[in-house]
């Protein structure tokens, strides 16, 4: 379902402001990773209508733009600062390093220090940036979930560029709280991003702690991702408010908590503008209600 384009929601489900920091975005963002080839990897069969979709973005409002470098590897950067550079007072841009992308499309690790001290100067290059606003540690993991392996040695990593001045600050992604926790102890951590959505919801607590202390938290897939959100329970509400599946997902997310930031992605146009009217999208509390059993209809894995 297509939503008017363009400056017709400016607020794009208010601000927020990165904690202990000066940076201030809206709520609903951008995801650049579909922005990539197939499977995010090499160039979009339509590179033209990838610059016209970021443009809009930012003609619409967005100010937060989430990448990196290993998606493509280097594509979604580079079409970024075709599209936008010099950038626009305020535009933050988030960035994460902790894989790398071998010529047979695989995702492995790149965690060593030369690694991710390499994966820093691949977004500074490719984006045209003197420092980067906001990187992400990407934690491995197994699939789209975390492993309770140390972090300590990587997140210091990035606390000594941040010190170098090459990072302005650090957040972690695919984390437990436990690493969460590791993370903090060694530098400020400004926001989280994890796997989350109305139907993967084994972050709530986390979630409420990270609300309690003023910490970001940006859900990855918040669309369901390579494997997008089915549930005849959220059909049904979508179709009682006359809006899409995925604007009642991302509504969801806007109202499950105030420190949730949102970056959806597409590449496409018209997706664009159906993801952005989701903030225009208020759920009465019996849509809620029912969008609340999507997890339990997920079963035990899902919380």
């Amino acid at each position: 379902m297509e939503t008017p384009p363009a400056q017709s929601e400016p607020r794009l489900g208010g601000s927020y402001t990165f904690a202990g920091t000066s940076l201030r975005v809206k709520r609903v963002g951008y995801g650049a990773m579909q922005l990539a080839g197939p499977g995010v990897y090499g160039p979009p069969k339509d590179p033209e209508e990838a610059v016209a979709v970021l443009r809009e973005a930012v003609a619409s409002g967005v100010d937060h733009i989430d990448t990196s470098d290993f998606y493509g590897p280097h594509i979604t950067n580079q079409l970024i600062r075709r599209a936008l550079h010099p950038y626009p007072s305020g535009l933050v841009i988030v960035s994460k390093l902790g894989a790398r992308r071998p010529p047979d499309g695989s995702w492995k690790p790149a965690i060593t220090p030369e690694e991710l001290t390499s994966g820093v100067q691949d977004n500074l290059r490719n984006l045209g940036l003197e420092a980067l606003d906001i990187v992400n540690y990407r934690s491995m993991g197994s699939g789209h979930g975390p492993d309770e392996r140390p972090i300590g040695e990587q997140v210091s990593v990035l606390a000594d560029l941040k010190r170098k001045g090459l990072i302005r600050h650090i957040g972690v992604s695919n984390v437990t709280a436990a690493q969460l926790a590791e993370a903090r102890s060694i530098t400020p951590i400004v926001c989280v991003q994890n796997y989350y959505n109305v139907a993967q919801r084994q972050d709530d607590a986390l979630v409420a702690d990270l609300e309690a202390q003023g910490i970001a938290y940006v859900p990855f897939f918040p669309l369901g991702g390579f494997t997008p959100l089915q549930s005849t329970t959220l059909s049904a509400v979508a179709q009682r408010l006359g809006a899409s599946r995925m604007q009642v997902a991302l509504a969801w997310l806007l109202q499950r908590s105030p420190n949730i930031l949102l970056i959806p992605g597409t590449s496409s146009l018209a997706h664009l503008r159906e993801n952005l009217g989701s903030c225009r999208l208020v759920l009465p509390r019996e849509e809620l209600e029912a969008l609340d059993g999507i997890a339990a209809e997920a079963g035990p894995a899902a919380h």
